[in-house]
C-alpha cells in the first residue's frame, strides 16, 4: 500500500503543465483530485515516474454562465458542484449526481474533471455529460480543441485525450426552463460504484414529451448515450407502453460484465429499472 518513487511537479499555469507533460513524456501522469490515480499507485498497478499536479492552476476552477451554456472548470470539486447556486438554478441534476458519488470526504477533494476524463466506466459524471450533450475543452502541445462528450469515450480507461493534453473545462448547454431530470443509481452500499445507473432529462409541453435524453452508467466498457431509447419517448405522454419501449431499447445497448455486482443479465435488467425510475421522477419534476 505504498506508492513507488516519483518526482512531483506543481505547475502554475496550463501552459506550464502542457510543457512539462511534453518534456516528461509517457512517464508522467496528471494528478487532479487523486481519487482514481492514488489507489492505483498504492497497489503498484500504476507507477508513474512523475506526477504533474494541477491543483496550483487557479483558472481551472469555477462555475460560470456564458451565453446559453454553463462552463465548469476541470478542477472544480464535487462539493463545489453540490453547493453551486448557478447549477441549482439551471442544471440541478449535476448536484443530484454529485451527491451520489462516494462519500463527503472524497467529494471535498475529488474533481469534476478527474471524474469525466479518466475513462472509468463506473464514474457517474460521464454518462450525465453525454445525456446533457456537454463538450470538453482540452489543451495540449498542438493547441486547444473541443471534444463532444458523446465522442470522448472509446473503451475502459481509453478516451480521445492524447498524451500531453489536459482537460481544462466542460461546457454544458443550459436545459430549457421547466425541464424534468433525475439520476437514479443502484449500488451495493454507500460510496460504491453503480451496479447500474441512469441519467434522464426531458421537456414536456401540452402533456407530450418534446425532448428527451438518456445516459447509462457502468453497464458497458464506456458510458452510454441511449439515443434510440430517448427518441422513442419524444411525442408521447410517457405512457406505460412508451416507457416500456424506451426501457427495452436502453437495455439492448448494454454489455455489462458479470462481476461482484451481479451477473450480466441482472445488471442489464437493473439498467432498465433505473431508466424507468429516472423517467418517473423526471416526469414528476417537469413543467408543461
Amino acid at each position: 500500500m505504498i506508492p513507488g518513487i516519483f518526482d512531483y511537479h506543481r505547475p502554475a499555469t496550463v501552459e506550464d503543465a502542457v510543457a512539462l507533460l511534453a518534456k516528461l513524456g509517457e512517464d508522467a501522469n496528471i494528478l487532479a483530485g487523486g481519487h482514481s490515480l492514488i489507489p492505483l499507485m498504492k497497489t503498484r498497478l500504476a507507477s508513474p515516474d512523475h506526477l504533474v499536479d494541477l491543483s496550483g492552476i487557479g483558472n481551472l476552477k469555477g462555475i460560470t454562465i456564458k451565453g446559453a451554456e454553463i462552463v465548469i472548470g476541470a478542477m472544480t470539486t464535487q462539493f463545489e458542484l453540490i453547493t453551486s447556486d448557478e447549477l441549482a438554478r439551471h442544471i440541478p441534476i449535476i448536484a443530484e449526481t454529485s451527491r451520489l458519488i462516494a462519500d463527503p470526504q472524497i467529494r471535498y477533494k475529488g474533481t469534476f474533471g478527474g471524474n469525466v476524463a479518466n475513462g472509468d466506466p463506473g464514474n457517474d459524471m460521464p454518462a450525465l455529460m453525454m445525456c446533457l450533450d456537454a463538450t470538453y475543452s482540452v489543451t495540449g502541445p498542438d493547441g486547444s480543441r473541443d471534444i463532444p462528450a458523446r465522442d470522448f469515450y472509446q473503451g475502459a480507461y481509453f478516451t480521445s485525450l492524447e498524451h500531453g493534453e489536459i482537460l481544462t473545462a466542460v461546457r454544458i448547454p443550459i436545459p430549457a426552463d421547466g425541464h424534468g431530470y433525475a439520476y437514479e443509481k443502484l449500488k451495493r452500499k454507500v460510496g460504491d460504484y453503480a451496479t447500474a445507473a441512469a441519467a434522464v432529462v426531458i421537456t414536456m409541453a401540452d402533456g407530450k414529451c418534446t425532448s428527451a435524453s438518456v445516459g447509462l452508467t457502468n453497464v458497458s466498457e464506456t458510458p452510454l448515450w441511449a439515443s434510440e431509447a430517448a427518441s422513442l419517448l419524444v411525442g408521447t405522454s410517457l405512457d406505460k407502453a412508451s416507457v416500456d419501449a424506451a426501457v427495452a431499447a436502453a437495455e439492448a445497448i448494454t454489455e455489462p460484465a458479470s462481476d461482484m455486482r451481479g451477473p450480466a443479465e441482472y445488471r442489464t435488467k437493473m439498467a432498465g429499472v433505473m431508466v424507468r425510475r429516472a423517467l418517473e421522477r423526471a416526469l414528476s419534476r417537469a413543467k408543461a
